[in-house]
């Protein structure tokens, strides 16, 4: 095979590369259209049934804070156990259990 044959063979090769490509960047072209139709309709849609959007921030705002809270309650409930269980240790101990019997008068 001469050198010329074989740089035709590269350049043919590279031509069907920059086709994939050029068909690539149609299909890209067409998903990015497409998502911009997409979030265009949402904010017309928001404009349009304000209601709905508040109704919507409603409900994700009571999940949120209920989330928040049900966190909140296991993660004070391990450590107080965790505390609970270095009852042991002298120094700590004492101190510990000082804040236990505060928190206990309280309830």
């Amino acid at each position: 095979m001469s050198p010329t044959d074989e740089l035709l063979q590269k350049v043919d090769h590279l031509l069907h590369e920059l086709q994939q490509v050029r068909k690539l960047n149609e299909r890209m072209d067409k998903i990015a259209m497409f998502l911009e139709d997409i979030r265009l309709a949402d904010i017309v849609q928001n404009y349009t049934a304000p209601r709905k959007l508040i109704y919507i921030n409603f409900l994700a705002g009571l999940a949120r804070g209920l989330g928040l809270t049900i966190g909140t309650a296991i993660i004070l409930a391990i450590l107080g156990w965790l505390l609970s269980q270095s009852l042991t240790i002298p120094i700590i101990g004492d101190y510990i259990k000082d804040i236990m019997n505060y928190i206990r008068s309280y309830q």
